[in-house]
């Protein structure tokens, strides 16, 4: 915003005719198109805001070399995350969902940074966001990609006070140095989570789990992203509070016209925040559907499962389908389709050969049995 009103400053003094000094009018000029060429967005408003392609992660887990040697133990590769691709628009929110250990949060952190991708790349405002982050404009744009994670109990630092949990992102970028502006900024970001202004002298241990989740997201919007990477961020709440989380979250997007990745287990939670909703099995989407459609039609066997579990009003007295089967060692992944040990459609080709992502109706699925119309 300074870099922007320098700009009108200067249009508006050339305006009112030559000046004096025009040499020294020259360096302010050159300095207000550095920060816009960074932060202007470089795509257009049908363009997503966010996209990941083919993105992989995986882990070595093998033991130490000697050990390997001595035991003849061969290397053990962890696949947490497959060759994940997927769009965010602007302003809309995806939803990934799945059982737990089938990668949801390391796709989370891959996309605010904190792992390096083995394949794959995300883009952001349509440029590599990976090589961003390993340059000196990497720090603005960590800026605008912010993650509000899953424990609130352990996100949050219990020697330091509210003050300076969520001041800390505005000392760090240098978004506000003077203490009084520091002061009245912290004000605010507690009032936009519904929280009091007098709660910034007060300690972590003092709030309750809904408390302390909005003091994370507070500061998550302290330096006022675009982006935000939510893991889990009500997992750890009663029902009732939350509602209340979820409804501040929805309130703030609104206003603030942010982008959400959302990531839950509670399939409740995602029908309510989402707009587009991604179903993840050992590290691979199975399923990527507009959010009424995946509720109402859903094509893929795992996500049939998923939605068969989830108590309904109207179905009182019927026997539910539990999610049958073990997820599989992501160690030792059965070969082709991941599901098909515990897919009751499964057949010769689906336990040989590992179905690829398409679109089909509309509707983004990685199953056998939906191409070959057999569900």
């Amino acid at each position: 915003m300074k870099s922007i009103e320098k700009a009108m400053a200067l249009h508006a003094r050339r305006s009112q005719g030559p000046s004096p000094e025009p040499a020294q009018e020259e360096p302010p000029a050159e300095t207000a198109m550095v920060e816009p060429q960074v932060s202007e967005p470089l795509v257009t408003e049908a363009a997503p805001l966010v996209r990941a392609t083919d993105l992989a992660k995986t882990f070595d887990v093998s033991a130490p070399w000697l050990n390997r040697v001595l035991e003849r133990q061969p290397r053990l590769l962890l696949r947490a995350v497959d060759g994940v691709s997927f769009d965010i628009a602007r302003g809309e929110t995806l939803a990934l969902v799945g059982e737990s250990g089938c990668g949801k949060s390391t796709v989370a952190r891959l996309l605010v940074g904190l792992y390096e991708p083995t394949r794959g790349g995300f883009e952001f405002y349509g440029q590599d966001a990976h090589a961003a982050f390993k340059t000196p404009q990497g720090r603005h744009l960590r800026r605008r990609i912010q993650m509000i994670f899953q424990d609130p109990y352990a996100s949050l630092n219990p020697r330091w006070i509210v003050e300076d949990i969520i001041a800390e992102p505005l000392r760090e970028h240098a978004i506000e140095t003077d203490p009084e502006a520091l002061h009245a900024r912290v004000d605010d970001l507690l009032r936009s989570v519904g929280l009091s202004p007098q709660d910034r002298v007060k300690y972590p241990h003092q709030f309750s789990g809904g408390q302390r989740q909005r003091i994370s997201i507070a500061r998550a919007l302290a330096t006022q992203p675009e982006f935000l990477v939510c893991d889990e961020p009500t997992s750890a709440l009663d029902v009732s509070v939350q509602a209340q989380v979820l409804n501040i979250m929805k309130d703030l997007q609104r206003e603030r016209g942010l982008t959400y990745l959302f990531i839950s287990h509670n399939l409740a939670v995602v029908r309510h925040v989402s707009d587009q909703v991604g179903v993840m099995y050992l590290g691979r989407l199975v399923e990527l559907a507009p959010k009424h459609s995946l509720f109402d039609s859903p094509r893929h066997p795992y996500t049939r499962m998923l939605l068969d579990a989830i108590p309904k009003m109207h179905d009182t007295g019927r026997a539910r389908t539990p999610v049958s089967g073990e997820v599989p060692n992501p160690l030792n992944p059965p070969a082709g389709c991941a599901f098909n040990p515990r897919c009751p459609h499964a057949n010769d080709r689906c336990r040989k050969e590992r179905p690829v992502l398409q679109s089909i109706g509309g509707v983004r699925v990685a199953c056998h049995a939906v191409q070959e119309d057999r569900i």
